[in-house]
């Protein structure tokens, strides 16, 4: 992967990727504070402080931030996760200046006034009801908390309704001068950009206090068996099963991958032709995996009617095992294998993806791959490989999360130990 890097003297990093056949830049300032940087009474501000850094400068309103990036035809959005936060452009080449003064100027200057965290409190909160009226979406949460209880890595990047209720200037204004320092900016660009105009630009406009990265507690890895059950009066159970894994700088990160596409990661999976195609007990029914700095987590969701329940863990549990224990064919490691090429290479075709490779892995420490390098570390599994990884994850001790009209005790007996 050809990418320029610089770290100013002050900590700031710049990477970025230059693409001659595109006249388009994505551009995004990015900073290493998450929800799981979070104490248990701030759960939910650094979702909260993306949302104020839209709220206006001394010098700009927050229509007038709206209006400058509507003049260049650009588009504006900003996004949080449990690990980084990040705040993104994507316009014309010929307006880069302008994008980088005005994108600088909300992340470095925002008012962060006691009138706008009041209005976006309500916007918030609106937001988490929203997601507690989801419960597709919500039946996620259930299941991480379940898996880390006692880390703020469990927690809703939202926050709760409590915290984010009571957010205002002075407690923004805290955690901005805690988080958004100059070891936790990483400045990202990709398109047809000047590394070292990035680099004049954010020398220039990007005037954060001075300060190192931030530190944060390590999640712990191993899963307990355990239930959660969250009882609903839904027309569908929402269910999460599955376990904790390692980290996204583990080399076995690619076997995973394979297994997560084989398992359950699309239509031609186990999971999919043998409990929805076959069986047609599901709309919906895929695996998953999140990988974290120091932890990862990697589990199936289907949704089903609640009288289907029970039949669909323990189909999700004979799968699992039938991989563990028997392992998977040519066939479909070779499938899976050049999916996976074929969606990473269809990705890289846009700015904003290589510029979200290029800040997502600088803020997280993850390893800074190529296309090609990731391409031959897939072609690189192996069936050995695969069994082993599966022969692991899948013999994990796993958490049961569920959404639907039923009780706890209904569902005690699918919780046990993973594939022996």
């Amino acid at each position: 992967m050809h990418y320029d890097k610089t770290v100013l003297d002050n900590g700031v990093t710049i990477l970025s990727e230059h693409m001659e056949e595109v006249r388009s830049i994505a551009l995004g300032i990015w900073f290493a504070v998450g929800s799981r940087d979070e104490s248990p009474e701030e759960a939910g501000m650094s979702h909260f402080m993306e949302h104020m850094m839209f709220k206006g400068t001394p010098t700009r309103s927050a229509r007038d931030i709206s209006e400058a990036f509507d003049r260049i035809g650009a588009e504006l959005n900003a996004f949080t996760s449990k690990e980084y936060t990040a705040y993104y452009a994507r316009f014309v080449d010929e307006h880069l200046d302008s994008a980088f003064e005005i994108l600088s100027d909300m992340v470095t200057n925002a008012s962060l006034t006691d009138e706008s965290a009041f209005s976006e409190r309500e916007v918030v909160i609106e937001e988490i009801a929203r997601t507690e009226d989801q419960p597709d979406d919500l039946v996620h949460e259930v299941f991480a908390h379940t898996l880390w209880p006692s880390h703020p890595i469990g927690l809703p990047i939202l926050g709760s309704r409590e915290t984010v209720g009571g957010f205002n200037h002075a407690q923004s204004a805290a955690f901005r001068e805690r988080h958004y320092l100059t070891g936790n900016a990483i400045v990202a660009a990709a398109g047809n950009v000047d590394h070292g105009e990035l680099v004049k630009l954010a020398t220039k406009h990007l005037g954060l206090p001075n300060g190192p990265r931030s530190e944060r507690p390590r999640a712990n890895s191993v899963a307990e068996p355990k239930l959660a059950v969250m009882r609903k009066d839904t027309e569908q159970a929402h269910i999460v099963y599955g376990t904790s894994v390692f980290d996204a700088n583990d080399p076995d990160r690619f076997p995973l991958a394979v297994l997560d596409g084989i398992l359950g990661g699309g239509m031609a999976s186990r999971l999919f032709q043998e409990i929805r195609e076959k069986r047609g007990l599901v709309y919906a029914v895929y695996s998953f995996q999140a990988l974290y700095q120091d932890t990862g987590e990697f589990a199936v969701y289907a949704g089903t009617r609640p009288e289907n329940a029970e039949e669909v863990v323990k189909l999700i549990q004979t799968e699992m095992e039938k991989v563990a224990m028997s392992g998977v064919t040519t066939e479909e490691l070779d499938r899976v294998k050049q999916a996976a090429k074929g969606h990473l290479v269809l990705g890289m075709e846009a700015t904003r993806n290589r510029m979200t490779r290029l800040g997502k892995n600088e803020t997280t420490s993850t390893e800074m791959l190529s296309a090609d390098e990731i391409m031959e570390r897939f072609d690189a599994v192996t069936m050995e490989d695969l069994q082993r990884v599966a022969a692991d994850v899948l013999g994990r001790e796993r958490v049961l999360a569920a959404i639907g009209p039923f009780e706890a005790a209904e569902l005690e007996h699918l919780v046990g130990g993973g594939a022996q």
